[in-house]
Parts: C-alpha cells; sequence; structure tokens
C-alpha cells in the first residue's frame, strides 16, 4: 500500500491536518494507498498558487507555438507511461487493462490535438462606421477547476485539461475520492518528464467531493468550472458557482438510445450495441442503455445481443480475456441494483443477466430487459451500471418519438441502410451528438457536447477552446 500525495504549489504535500482517505481496488476490495484528504485550508492556498501563476507572464503570455510544444512534450510522455498507468487505472477503477490503454492514449492524442491548436486562438477585426479600427483578442479565462468523474478518471481529466492549458489557463484537477491515483501518478510523471510547466500552473487536490468540490465551484478566486458528473452533481456545482457568476461547463447524464430499423446489419449491430452498454462495465455517461428496436426484427436482435455478451467474460481488469471489469465500488453496484430490481416490478423480463456476481469484488452481470415501456424507471432513468432496456416500435414517428422521450440527450444511435432516414432521424433526435452505423465513437476533433439535462457546454473540439478563452473588443479612434 502507498501513501499517496496531492500537488499544490510546485511541491507534493499532505493536507493541512494530516487526514487521509483510503483508496480501493473495487475487484478485491483490499486497500491500494491512502490519498490526502484536503482541508478547506488547503483549497485556499491551491487557489492563490493558481492565481499566482496565471498572473505571472511566464504562462499567459507565453509564445503560443510554445505552450504548444509544451503539451506535446505532456502527450509524449503520456503515451509513455500509458501501460503502467493503465495497469493503475484498472486496479483502482475495476475496468479492463484493455479499455484503461486504449482511454489513456485517447487522453494523450488529446493532448496532441490542443498542442496543435494553442497559437490558432484567434480574434478578428470588425468593420465598423467612422475612421475607426475595431478588432476582437480572445484571451485566457483565467484560473480553471477541473471536477474529474471516476469511470474514466485519467481520460476525462486530460479532456479538459488539454484546452485549458493551450488557452493559457492555469488548471486545478481534483479528481474523484474512489478513483484519484492515475491523475496522480501522470501528474508525476509530467513532473518527471520536466515537460516545463512553470510552478502552479498545473495541481492536483484530492479529498472529499462534498467539501472540495463545493469549495472549489464556490470560491471567488476561481474564473471557470468544468465538471463531468451526475445531474445532482452538476445542479449543486452550477448553484454555488452562481454565487459568484463563475461560468460552467458541465458534461452529465445520459440515457441513450440505438434505434434499429429493420434493414440494419443486425450482426454488426448487436456487437456495437454491446459495446454501447456492457464496456466499462456500463458505467458511461454516453452509454447506449436503450434499445428501441422495430418489432419485426426485434427477437432476432436481442438473440443476437444475448449471443454477443455470453462471450464477454466477467472478472479482474487485469486478468486475461476479461471483457467486463468491476463496477466502481460495492455501494454503487447496490444503487444499480436497487434501480434495476425497483424498474423490474413497473414491468419487463430479464432475458439474461439481472443478478450480482458473488465474492470479494462489486461483479455484475450484462443484464437484457425486455418489454420496457416509456413508462417504466428502466426507459427514464440512468442506472450507470450494465442493464440494456429493450423497447419495440412499429412506425419511424414512433421511434423517433420514443428516442426523445427522455429527460436527457446526449448520445444516440441509428442503425439504417437508408439514407434519407439516417439524416432525417439525425436531424430530428434531440441529442448533441448522433452516431449511425456505429456506436459508441468520438474524437478529440469532434464535439462532446449534451442537449436537455445533459449538460452545458462543449468538450473536445475547436469549439471547446472558447469556454477557456473570453473576447476583449478594442476600439481605436485613428
Amino acid at each position: 500500500m502507498s501513501a499517496e500525495q496531492m500537488s499544490i504549489a510546485g511541491e507534493w504535500c499532505d493536507a493541512e491536518d494530516g487526514a487521509t482517505a483510503e483508496i480501493l481496488n473495487p475487484a478485491t476490495g483490499e486497500i491500494m494507498a491512502t490519498t490526502p484528504k484536503a482541508t478547506l485550508g488547503d483549497v485556499n492556498r491551491c487557489v492563490d498558487a493558481s492565481r499566482a501563476a496565471f498572473n505571472d507572464s511566464s504562462w499567459k503570455n507565453m509564445d503560443p507555438a510554445q505552450r504548444g510544444r509544451i503539451l506535446n512534450k505532456m502527450a509524449q510522455a503520456t503515451y509513455a507511461k500509458a501501460k503502467e498507468l493503465a495497469v493503475l487505472e484498472s486496479n483502482n477503477n475495476g475496468k479492463t487493462f484493455r479499455e484503461a490503454l486504449s482511454e489513456i492514449r485517447f487522453g494523450a492524442w488529446t493532448l496532441e490535438y490542443f498542442a496543435g491548436l494553442s497559437d490558432k486562438i484567434e480574434g478578428s477585426t470588425i468593420p465598423v462606421p467612422g475612421n475607426r479600427l475595431n478588432y476582437t483578442l480572445r484571451q485566457p479565462l483565467g484560473v480553471t477547476v477541473h471536477i474529474i468523474p471516476w469511470n474514466f478518471p485519467l481520460q476525462l481529466a486530460l479532456r479538459s485539461i488539454a484546452p485549458a492549458l493551450a488557452a493559457g489557463c492555469t488548471v486545478i484537477a481534483k479528481p474523484a475520492s474512489w478513483t484519484p491515483l492515475s491523475l496522480v501518478a501522470w501528474a508525476k510523471a509530467m513532473e518527471e518528464a520536466e515537460v516545463g510547466l512553470p510552478t502552479g500552473v498545473l495541481q492536483v487536490i484530492t479529498g472529499s467531493g462534498g467539501l472540495i468540490g463545493d469549495a472549489l465551484a464556490g470560491h471567488k478566486g476561481v474564473d471557470g468550472i468544468v465538471l463531468t458528473g451526475g445531474v445532482p452533481t452538476g445542479q449543486a456545482v452550477m448553484a454555488k458557482a452562481s454565487e459568484n457568476l463563475t461560468p460552467v461547463t458541465l458534461e452529465l447524464g445520459g440515457k441513450g438510445a440505438n434505434i434499429v430499423f429493420k434493414d440494419a446489419n443486425l450482426r454488426y449491430a448487436a456487437k456495437a450495441i454491446c459495446f454501447g452498454i456492457f464496456m466499462n462495465a456500463g458505467q458511461m455517461c454516453w452509454a447506449g442503455s436503450r434499445l428501441i428496436v422495430h418489432e419485426d426484427i426485434h427477437d432476432e436482435l436481442v438473440d443476437a445481443v444475448v449471443a454477443e455478451v455470453a462471450k464477454w467474460k466477467v472478472g479482474p481488469g487485469m486478468e486475461e480475456g476479461v471483457r467486463i471489469g468491476s463496477l466502481v465500488h460495492r455501494n454503487h453496484r447496490t444503487e444499480v441494483m436497487d434501480k434495476l430490481h425497483a424498474g423490474l416490478a413497473m414491468g419487463g423480463k430479464v432475458v439474461c443477466g439481472g443478478n450480482i456476481v458473488e465474492g470479494d469484488g462489486a461483479f455484475m452481470e450484462a443484464t437484457v430487459v425486455t418489454g420496457v415501456d416509456s413508462q417504466n424507471l428502466l426507459f427514464n432513468e440512468e442506472l450507470f451500471g450494465p442493464v440494456l432496456a429493450v423497447t419495440s416500435f412499429s412506425e419511424d414517428a414512433e421511434a423517433l418519438a420514443l428516442a426523445n422521450d427522455s429527460p436527457f440527450g446526449l448520445l444516440n444511435g441509428i442503425w439504417t441502410n437508408d439514407l434519407s432516414r439516417a439524416h432525417n432521424m439525425a436531424r430530428d433526435l434531440e441529442s448533441g451528438m448522433v452516431s449511425i452505423n456505429e456506436y459508441p465513437i468520438t474524437f478529440p476533433q469532434t464535439a462532446f457536447t449534451g442537449w436537455k439535462q445533459s449538460g452545458i457546454g462543449i468538450e473536445q473540439s475547436q469549439d471547446a477552446l472558447r469556454f477557456y478563452t473570453k473576447i476583449k473588443n478594442v476600439n481605436i479612434k485613428l
């Protein structure tokens, strides 16, 4: 068991009062490490250091191309440490090594992408009446707080850290209290690689989300807050941020639907449907947790999904051949099972899974439930676990209405070979992202964004940089 520290003001340190939290391996229940439980004094020290680093011209006024070179060094150091970090991620989160490695390499790719954009943050000249010159500057937002979730601990940290640094902001990263280890290890790796970040530009603070996350969100020394998490957490962060009118980017929950029409490639769809709900043990905001399938192919597709997931071995994420790892915590598994049982009481038939896997870990069977109507909580609520709810339709308009009958709007999938139907459905689906004939999919250069209760703002892509910059208009009378 290791005793980890957090990074504040260029130093690795313990909490002000020495308090620590035990970090578990959810596949075994064993204690892996301890991390500091930061105090409000630690929060203030962290924000002060971040403000000092931002006000120091060595970062925000650095040649943006040089900032890009630093981000490229960070990307290369991340690639070099990817396997080591993936082992830590798998053990701390429960996910498979294969998934962890892929996610961390995606994080490195994100650093590369924003490295290339750092010197392409441009203003504009604006024609105005009279003998005047009018132009805009896009300047760094300032001190940014990044509240990281436990489901993709390092990848989702890098998703927002990369554009913040590219824009010239300073970063305070707060990992989830269950899964802080990969971010701490990554920050150490960046320091060891001597990438060139000035002191205080990147800090990692660990501890209680309720205490530390709340204090950071409501801190008057913070200029922007980025959160990935559930809707209640997003509402709480937004409420705290409103006290200082601090802007927020919130990437929240989802209840994605895969809509499968009669002309779809069912064999390929079945594999992607399983990937979209059972990878990471279903603990994904963009999970395709609803399957909306035409009645004529319902039984055939359900049989194909059940046959495919039967091949997916459940077990510890570092074990050879495992496709579904442990859920992040036994407490979370209890919440998922409670919602599953409540939904089944409202209707539906379990055609595979439906049980926990006995033992020391937090394992659960991949579960498929058919006959789920739109009033069932399995259709409406995010379980954040490996549970697929299946609903049938007869007409295209019915499929669209079912898909849109959700408080969420993150990612939906369409399965058809009819080009007109695909485009019409993509246009009319009420979600920030739509994927046709594959699921799920994203890239650093494409916008990751949710409608309705799935969030506010944009992650990834050039559009993400807008959050980390502020516009200044300059008018000159000549």
